[in-house]
């Protein structure tokens, strides 16, 4: 018989735990998540000093496999390198090649460089661009995300999803995909398992949204505005707006506009959760327990960037170098997370989180192709 202690508070390990688990299965001890996986010291919250060598091994074949996603999107049409990413690191676990020696570097791949491209994600947002969407658009934006939300959680209620995989699904969904959900993990008490679930259905669904929106432009009539409204509102990362609103000529513009518009609305949602995160632990049996912050340090580094674009400071080259190591940082953190999709958590996980996550994309896309009629978007 094995004892894991778990921190439930942050979904990784340490000696300062509030949850036990015990357990007969062998496997098991494959699971289990070495001290080094905290990143700050379990018992102090201060980083331990000195380089993190045991680290390079996995985030040497982060980075090859990032190079490969790249690769083999450029050359399959219709590919990209956030589903190539998610794609290989997954056939990295599955294939039992995932070895102890390379956990370390993936796992900071999958977290701390998943947080870099939120805080990188923050010079893709400004002012200008908020004030660019216009009433209809700021109607079509809040009206998709509130419903997508809201439904997502039901959803997920009725179908018996945990409270924590429900709001992690809903959050990326609804907002930006693999960002929203790592920017709302720490909130929401989600563990691994949760996360890799939520990342693989936000990839696969935005994946499916390439090849399906662009097919029903033509039966449905769109303008390119309505197209890219309809894009923007309802695809989930910012990569996979931007392969779905190109394959119509003038839509990429406003597409772009409202999905950064829809990004914006991170920062509340993240507050809100936080602030809800708080008050349940004061009222829990834990009481005492270090409280989660209402805003995490990189969404604050987010909310810097995106105040930083809009003084119009940033020359325009460095911006598009940064957007270009944003979706880097991104790729390379999906190949970190796909390592933690295995066959046992999305066997685990069953029907009822595809329904969800089904469920949830066609409710997203339909919400937001309502509104834009309703709106009175045109063009």
């Amino acid at each position: 018989m094995y004892v894991h202690l778990i921190d439930r508070r942050s979904g990784e390990c340490g000696d300062a735990v509030t949850t036990l688990r015990v357990t007969d299965r062998v496997t098991f001890i494959r699971l289990r998540l070495p001290v080094y996986r905290c990143g700050p010291d379990c018992r102090t919250g201060r980083r331990r000093p000195g380089i993190p060598w045991d680290t390079l091994p996995g985030l040497a074949v982060v980075a090859l496999g990032t190079t490969l996603a790249f690769l083999i999107a450029d050359a399959i049409p219709g590919l990209n390198p956030a589903t190539c990413a998610v794609l290989l690191g997954a056939l990295l676990a599955n294939a039992g090649l995932h070895t102890p020696a390379l956990q370390p570097g993936t796992h900071v791949a999958g977290h701390h460089l998943l947080r870099l491209s939120v805080v990188l994600l923050g010079f893709q947002l400004s002012a200008s661009t908020l004030r660019a969407i216009g009433p209809a658009g700021a109607v079509l934006v809040l009206v998709t995300v509130g419903v997508t939300f809201a439904g997502m959680l039901g959803l997920g209620r009725l179908l018996g999803l945990s409270t924590a995989r429900s709001l992690l699904l809903a959050s990326g969904y609804s907002i930006c995909g693999a960002s929203a959900v790592a920017a709302v993990r720490h909130a929401v008490d989600a563990d691994d398992d949760d996360v890799a679930v939520a990342v693989a259905l936000v990839t696969l669904c935005g994946s499916l949204a390439i090849f399906v929106l662009p097919a029903l432009h033509t039966v449905l009539g769109l303008g390119p505005v309505q197209f890219g409204s309809w894009v923007g509102a309802s695809v989930h990362d910012v990569g996979q707006t931007v392969a779905t609103a190109q394959a119509v000529p003038g839509a990429l513009t406003v597409a772009l506009v409202v999905k950064l518009s829809r990004v914006a609305l991170l920062l509340p949602l993240v507050t809100v959760l936080g602030v809800r995160a708080r008050r349940l632990r004061a009222a829990g049996p834990a009481a005492s327990a270090v409280k989660p912050p209402v805003l995490p340090l990189f969404l604050l580094g987010f909310v810097a960037a995106a105040a930083l674009n809009s003084t119009g400071w940033v020359p325009a080259g460095t911006l598009s170098a940064l957007h270009h190591v944003q979706y880097i940082a991104l790729v390379a953190a999906l190949v970190g997370l796909g390592t933690g999709i295995h066959r046992r958590v999305l066997a685990r996980a069953g029907g009822p989180a595809l329904l969800v996550g089904l469920g949830g994309w066609v409710l997203v896309a339909g919400t937001a192709l309502a509104v834009v009629h309703l709106a009175g978007i045109t063009g």
